[in-house]
C-alpha cells in the first residue's frame, strides 16, 4: 500500500447504470472499501430505477455520504423523511425510498452503502 492514493471517478473500476438511463453509479474499489459517486438524473426514483435491479421493496443499503449537487428526498418505511441538499453529510439506514427533486441531477458520494448498490 502506498502512502497516498489519488483516483478519479471518471476512471471508475465499475460503472453501474440505473434503469431507463436515469443515472449511474461510478465505483472505486480501494484497500479501505468501495467508494461511490452516483449521478441521479431528474426523474430518478429508487422504487422505479433501482428496485428492479435490487429485487427488494425498499433500498436496504446503509448509506453514509455527502451531497455534491442537486436535491434528493428520502423517506423511511415509517414515514420519517429528509431532504438531502448540496454540502450536507447524510446517514440513511436501510428501509427507504428516495427520489430526485427538481430539474438538476443529484450527485452524491457514498463511502459505505454503494458496494452492492444497483449490482446486477
Amino acid at each position: 500500500m502506498t502512502g497516498i492514493v489519488s483516483r478519479s471517478f471518471d476512471s471508475a473500476d465499475e460503472v453501474r447504470p440505473f434503469e431507463d438511463d436515469k443515472g449511474r453509479l461510478d465505483l472505486l474499489i480501494t484497500d479501505s472499501g468501495a467508494v461511490g459517486r452516483a449521478v441521479f438524473e431528474p426523474g430518478w426514483k429508487w422504487s422505479e430505477h433501482v428496485k428492479p435491479i435490487a429485487g427488494t421493496d425498499r433500498c436496504m443499503a446503509h448509506h453514509v455520504g455527502y451531497v455534491v449537487s442537486g436535491r434528493m428526498k428520502v423517506v423511511m418505511s415509517d414515514g420519517e423523511s429528509a431532504d438531502l441538499i448540496p454540502g450536507h453529510f447524510y446517514e440513511v439506514q436501510p428501509g427507504h425510498d428516495a427520489w430526485v427533486e427538481g430539474d438538476e441531477p443529484c450527485v452524491a458520494l457514498d463511502w459505505m452503502g454503494f458496494a452492492d448498490y444497483a449490482k446486477r
